[in-house]
């Protein structure tokens, strides 16, 4: 594989990850086919909140690593029509009134590494950002990070298929599972259920909640930490928030129809897993869902529900992202992830360049395969 502009490779995932990291791909002159087991972002990013954002606590690489997430989005923003579905218009944050309560130490934390943030007490947030019901900020404050927002991932996904397919990308939906081939122990190709084969010089597992035991068919273990995912759509309403919201119970974004993403950990936990693999969510949980956002918007507004949409939700078992070359398997990649949204862009950029370069990234250093390997 001397020539790099003639290398073909092959993307199996129609997700964020799977469709920034092919027109990336595309855009160095590799030659790229996206392989989807349904329509594209039909899994775990039509079901994330998608809060753009490195707030609280995390390791110092991780936080970099989401901060050159956050300047992509910036860029992107700047060059392309996309206002009504890409925001940046700041995330608001406090916690419960209780001994837990960690709000001064995190304002403390983020101002010591130097990321845009503000403390603000319930009676003021008003003047700072719109469409919060002060009455239900706990008396120790809030948090405000101006640079913080959130996309709308289907619309950004479709954005960058239009480039994709403009560039020769090549696009194979519903085409059943997928299988990496391999040959003589390196990546060799594709082979899916529907009975579609083709070759490749590398291979991008970007599936998800399925890419550990993806993995784990080639002998490679992955530490899987995924959970269930729950996101609901409320109808359209007036209002005036937009910030992206995260509570003690509920997480709340608004959307680009005007109407209002909701989500939280402890519905989550609710969603019921039925014999047959499917999801299912009570009608407690959903009214749960809607109640408690009412409760924290300016007005209490009586929100009705649009749509649910409930999965797996991909998380790595240290809770740190997993991309590059799988261990002793030349031209097997991964990439899986629980901020999926935030990292959308740098990370399909940053391993499309390794791929097509040769030449690993120092920001994805710490967060290779490897590290769950013996």
């Amino acid at each position: 594989m001397t020539d790099k502009s003639a290398l073909k490779v092959a993307v199996i995932g129609g997700g964020i990850f799977g469709v920034s990291t092919a027109v990336h791909l595309a855009r160095l002159g590799a030659e790229t086919t996206i392989v989807t087991d349904g329509p594209v972002a039909n899994g775990a990013s039509s079901r994330s909140l998608a809060w753009l954002n490195s707030a609280r606590k995390r390791s110092a690489a991780y936080h970099r690593l989401r901060m050159q997430g956050l300047e992509r989005y910036r860029a992107f923003a700047a060059k392309h029509n996309c206002g009504a579905w890409l925001r940046l218009d700041g995330g608001l944050t406090w916690d419960a009134d209780d001994a837990a309560n960690q709000i001064k130490e995190i304002f403390r934390h983020e101002r010591s590494i130097g990321y845009e943030t503000r403390l603000l007490a319930p009676g003021d947030i008003a003047t700072v950002t719109p469409g919060v019901d002060a009455k239900a900020v706990s008396p120790q404050g809030a948090i405000f990070n101006a640079g913080e927002g959130w996309v709308d991932l289907p619309s950004l996904i479709g954005l960058l298929l239009s480039e994709f397919r403009e560039r020769g990308g090549r696009i194979l939906t519903d085409a059943g599972s997928a299988d990496v081939t391999l040959t003589n122990g390196r990546a060799s190709g594709v082979k899916t259920t529907s009975g579609q084969a083709f070759d490749a010089d590398a291979v991008v597992v970007a599936t998800g909640p399925a890419v550990p035991d993806m993995a784990a068919k080639v002998g490679r273990r992955i530490g899987d930490g995924t959970t269930r995912a729950l996101l609901l759509f409320s109808k359209p309403v007036a209002h005036p928030l937009r910030a992206v919201l995260n509570t003690p119970r509920i997480a709340i974004r608004p959307t680009p129809n005007g109407a209002f993403a909701l989500d939280s950990a402890w519905s989550e936990d609710e969603v019921i897993t039925r014999d047959d693999g499917k999801y299912e969510a009570r009608p407690s949980t959903i009214a749960g869902l809607l109640e408690e956002a009412s409760h924290v918007l300016e007005g209490n507004p009586s929100l009705v529900l649009q749509s649910h949409h409930m999965g797996p939700k991909p998380i790595p078992a240290d809770g740190d992202p997993v991309v590059g070359q799988l261990t002793g398997i030349p031209g097997y990649h991964v990439v899986f992830s629980h901020s999926g949204a935030t990292l959308g862009l740098v990370m399909g950029e940053l391993l499309a360049g390794e791929i097509v370069k040769g030449a690993p990234s120092p920001l994805l250093a710490p967060f290779r395969p490897s590290r769950f390997d013996g």
